[in-house]
């Protein structure tokens, strides 16, 4: 089939570049065009609209030899859009028959790979067919398979083979996207069952059992997080530092094992709290450590710290939510005391797929929260007491941002 192709150049965009803006989602400019530049554009997107849908255009893109390259890869990116599910199955079932735990010690024959994945020998030619072309395995030989490069990359990665395995839940929740969007209540989705506390009024009532998957989950994928945090965040000097909606404690281990001086206190539900301090213990930090039960949506924060830390929290949670949650953050603060916020954030350079696909739908079917821009986020901060937040320059934007900034006088 003869896909769009080629993209005839656009105009310079008129609307004003990401600053201060009225919408905490960070999804709309803060002013708008003038009308006659905003009718221009209108008339130019539109015609350059009418030439890609044009078959003919496209045909003689595709065998002009100049644009030929460009009709190209405008094929390849529509059909990875159609594909995307597929390769994410591909993945899954990597991840599920431990594929590349097998490659680990080296590469492996096809024989041998029919043994430990217990599959028939046509169905595993296949999956490693698929998973060549997408980089997780290559062939080393004849009937031999190893680690591809992004294969190695994500046995690395020791959270990231849950989190694949989490993503069952969100495209369950996603097999009818019309029919999500339309829904006004989405509390009975897969993914608002599996994280238990969101939109619940007796969160601190929750037992154990309900907050042990995901705070497992939680717990595995903050390894890399935590290090994209420390890495930039100034805690040198810091006396007491709180994590709000902390889990299971990784992120306070991480931080004090980096800060050896550095008291430790940790506030999420009572039994996600529990877990903590058994992790505390475990960790050989219970001296320096300690785990306090509540829900920071109806209980202060605890008091005692001169830097609190939400980490993958607000982006969670509405506006309204988020703004009580960063007062009481500012109550429990000395002035001048230090606010951490790191979390994935929408427009990261390089990774704006990232905020508004990838989490605006995931947070959709959660039922509540949405990825924000830095710039949405110094509007909350600033209502909340923090005055002149800064954006830090983090190592994989991807991954997340982070902002700081002081608390000012009450």
């Amino acid at each position: 089939m003869t896909l769009p192709t080629t993209e005839p150049d656009t105009p310079p965009d008129p609307r004003p570049q990401p600053g201060v803006v009225a919408s905490t989602a960070g999804s709309h400019p803060a002013a708008q065009p003038a009308p006659w530049r905003e009718a221009w554009r209108d008339r130019w997107l539109g015609w350059r609209d009418r030439l890609l849908a044009s078959p003919r255009f496209q045909q003689l893109a595709a065998a002009f030899p100049p644009t030929r390259p460009i009709a190209r890869r405008r094929s390849r990116e529509l059909f990875d859009l159609c594909a995307g599910f597929v390769y994410s199955q591909i993945l899954l079932a990597c991840v599920r028959l431990r594929l590349f735990q097998h490659l680990a010690d080296g590469p492996q024959s096809v024989a041998a790979l029919v043994a430990r994945t217990g599959l028939g020998e046509d169905a595993l030619r296949r999956l490693l067919d698929g998973a060549v072309t997408l980089r997780l395995v290559e062939p080393r030989g004849r009937d031999r398979f190893g680690l591809g490069v992004l294969g190695a990359a994500l046995l690395g990665n020791g959270g990231l083979p849950d989190m694949i395995e989490h993503h069952a839940l969100l495209y369950a929740d996603l097999a009818d996207p019309v029919g999500l969007l339309r829904r006004d209540d989405r509390r009975d989705t897969a993914l608002a069952r599996y994280w238990a506390y969101a939109d619940n009024p007796a969160a601190s009532a929750l037992p154990p059992d309900a907050v042990a998957a995901y705070s497992r989950l939680m717990a595995a994928t903050q390894a890399f997080v935590a290090d994209e945090v420390l890495a930039v965040a100034p805690l040198a000097g810091r006396r007491g530092l709180l994590d709000v909606g902390g889990g299971e404690g990784a992120f306070l281990c991480a931080a004090g094992a980096r800060h050896p001086r550095l008291n430790l206190m940790l506030f999420d539900l009572p039994a996600v709290a529990a877990r903590a301090t058994a992790r505390f213990e475990a960790a050989g930090l219970a001296g320096r450590a300690t785990a306090h039960g509540g829900d920071f949506r109806v209980d202060p924060l605890p008091a005692g710290a001169d830097t609190v830390s939400l980490v993958r929290v607000l982006h969670d949670h509405d506006d309204d939510t988020v703004l009580a949650l960063l007062r009481a953050a500012h109550r429990a603060l000395p002035s001048g005391g230090l606010l951490v916020v790191a979390e994935p954030m929408a427009e990261a350079p390089g990774a704006e797929r990232m905020g508004a696909a990838y989490f605006g739908f995931y947070l959709l079917a959660m039922g509540r929260g949405r990825p924000r821009t830095p710039s949405a986020l110094y509007t909350l901060l600033e209502a909340a007491g923090f005055p002149r937040p800064r954006l830090l320059r983090s190592r994989n934007p991807l991954l997340l941002q982070v902002v700081v900034a002081e608390a000012g006088s009450p």
